[in-house]
């Protein structure tokens, strides 16, 4: 068969350009990635802090707009107290956020006052454990603004008239330090304590932000406190893809008040208190420092309004982010990670293209595979007419001459008419059996062979299929051994079909056996199987033509040069034959000492 050249450079070029396609697909889904994951990364940081300073703006608008002066709990005079509280209610958006509110005096000997919304003052009331514990740490060497268990914020109260140079809130021992002039220590004179509703926090505020910066379910959130527990939602084994602290009252979250003025009241200069903060930023400077865990200090200037003395001042309210909130938010994809995700999502995307492509090379081959085999199987129908051609010349060819001797009148001897019969007998037997085997082919190929099933025995069957052989056996003078078992059982089959297919066995056996003419035909019961065996010592057939040989039309290379006669249909018969029967034929053999070909059949009557 000859190979077209031109075909080969195109299929191959076709196969490379594809293979150009994936890599170019391959190294724009990794950038695509990279693309992804830098957006996503980027969109994640932002949404999470946005929450986070939302969340810390209702905070610090709980912790900043409480700060009035120490003389309204001396004086029992609250109306600036309630004008703050009104604010604050008509500008959060969590009313409840706020459960209680208690003054806890510098003096330890006087009992704490609570804040009665409905009376509109501070009263005494009657203490509890809570309150209790929340006061021995406000008294404490350490002054935390914000407390986790209860959830709490203190307020330091300072005199009416005090000059306050600095509030520091530092993120790393969680304290406040209040400076007056020249850098001294400046002691509140008392603190609020803001107590949270833990319920309006966890049930309410962060379930609302949530939905409104995570409501694609993309992402996962929760709160760790400071210890690592979780106090909302349900916390990864993964490393979040953001962070963000909640609880947090530095600062640097405060820009947002000082620039729009939502939570924090705006007086007039005329206001006597001094502690109020106003909307004016004057400076804000970064400083850090070399240290391994590098601090950055930030620092932000308020304009306050004057005192009674009319004198204005500034506040500087400062902060260190070296330390933790007592909150910390985390947010992670549901993939477990970003990066996780982009890369799941880009080998999926890889992996559909690696399909796709696979897809195109494999119908290629498949195409060209169904091309080749379309070509041999041509070719093989060409050597098949060709080979049929001259089979059925030379029985014609003979047949012709001993017709015409015999109608020309050439002997008249009654022997040399009777040889002339049997030739002309013979040659005609062989044309048969050519066409039948032609037919045979033809019916089972088209579909219309019709098999006639009963309950058949065995032994009959190959005593038909031997006995059918034996003129041709004894012209060749074979010895034939026939073994078949006593004990087989009766089968659900075709004889005559069956009797065919042993009968193609013996033919060839014949046919490709030289000097040692020996034919042994055994019939056995394998278990669950039928074996109907036929073995022969003759020439032996090539591994590689073992694969073939049941194929229509194949005859091996050497069998062509040898010239050896047939049509290469008789073995695709017998497996068309043992295959509508349920079974299978298999052949064995090994070059220059036989063949053993066996039919098998399943066992069980039906």
């Amino acid at each position: 068969m000859k190979r077209s050249w031109f075909t080969s450079i195109l299929l191959g070029g076709v196969i490379l350009l594809l293979t150009l396609f994936l890599g170019l697909q391959y190294n724009w889904l990794q950038q695509a990635g990279e693309a992804e994951r830098e957006r996503m990364q980027k969109r994640i940081e932002t949404d999470t802090k946005a929450l986070a300073d939302e969340f810390n703006r209702e905070i610090q608008a709980a912790f900043f707009n409480f700060q009035i002066g120490a003389s309204a709990w001396r004086t029992a005079n609250f109306a600036e107290f309630n004008e703050r509280y009104d604010f604050w209610k008509k500008n959060t958006t969590y009313p409840t956020l706020i459960r209680e509110l208690v003054y806890f005096p510098k003096n330890a000997d006087e009992a704490e006052v609570r804040y009665n919304a409905e009376t509109r003052s501070f009263e005494a009331f009657e203490s509890s454990d809570e309150i209790a514990a929340i006061r021995q740490r406000a008294a404490g060497p350490v002054q935390t603004p914000v407390l986790d268990a209860p959830l709490a914020l203190l307020v330091p109260i300072q005199e009416p008239g005090q000059r306050i140079e600095q509030i520091r809130v530092s993120g790393k021992g969680e304290t406040i330090n209040i400076r007056g002039p020249e850098g001294r220590l400046s002691e509140p004179a008392g603190q609020l304590a803001v107590l949270l509703d833990r319920e309006t926090v966890l049930g309410r505020m962060l379930p609302d932000l949530q939905q409104k910066y995570f409501s694609a379910g993309e992402f996962t959130l929760a709160v760790t406190d400071r210890s690592g527990n979780a106090v909302f939602g349900c916390t990864r084994d993964t490393k979040p893809d953001a962070t963000a602290d909640l609880l947090s009252l530095r600062p640097d979250n405060l820009i947002f008040f000082a620039n729009s003025g939502q939570a924090l009241p705006k007086v007039m200069a005329e206001r006597r208190s001094g502690t109020v903060v106003n909307s004016h930023i004057e400076s804000r400077t970064y400083t850090a420092n070399a240290n391994s865990a590098v601090r950055e200090d930030r620092a932000f200037t308020f304009e306050i309004a004057p005192n009674q003395d009319g004198r204005p001042r500034t506040r500087v309210l400062s902060t260190t982010t070296t330390g933790k909130d007592e909150w910390n938010l985390l947010a992670t994809h549901t993939a477990g990670s970003i990066d996780a995700f982009v890369t799941r999502e880009t080998r999926k995307s890889t992996a559909i293209g690696l399909a796709i492509y696979l897809l195109l090379v494999g119908s290629i081959a498949a195409i060209v595979v169904s091309a080749m085999r379309s070509r041999r199987f041509a070719q093989r129908q060409i050597d098949f007419v060709s080979s049929v051609s001259h089979e059925f010349r030379t029985p014609l060819a003979v047949i012709y001459s001993a017709g015409e001797n015999l109608a020309d009148g050439v002997t008249h001897k009654p022997e040399q008419i009777e040889r002339y019969g049997n030739l002309i007998k013979g040659e005609g037997r062989k044309l048969s059996s050519m066409v039948e085997q032609i037919l045979e082919f033809a019916g089972a190929n088209s579909g219309h062979k019709r098999y006639k099933f009963e309950s058949v025995d065995i032994g009959k069957v190959v005593s038909d299929a031997v006995d059918s052989s034996l003129p041709l056996l004894n012209e060749r003078g074979f010895m034939i051994e026939t073994e078949v078992a006593a004990d087989l059982p009766r089968v659900h089959a075709d004889s005559d079909a069956l009797s065919s297919a042993i009968h193609n066995l013996i033919q060839n056996a014949i046919k490709y056996s030289d000097e040692d003419r020996w034919l042994r035909i055994a019939a056995s019961n394998g278990g669950s199987r039928i074996k109907i065996s036929v073995e022969d010592r003759g020439n032996g057939i090539r591994k590689g033509d073992l694969r073939q040989i049941f194929e229509p039309f194949y005859r091996s290379k050497n069998v062509v040069d040898a010239q050896i006669s047939g049509s290469g249909l008789g073995l695709s018969l017998v497996k068309e034959i043992a295959e509508a029967h349920g079974g299978q034929v298999r052949a064995e053999s090994v070059v220059g000492k036989g063949s053993t070909f066996t039919i098998e059949l399943p066992a069980k009557e039906v």
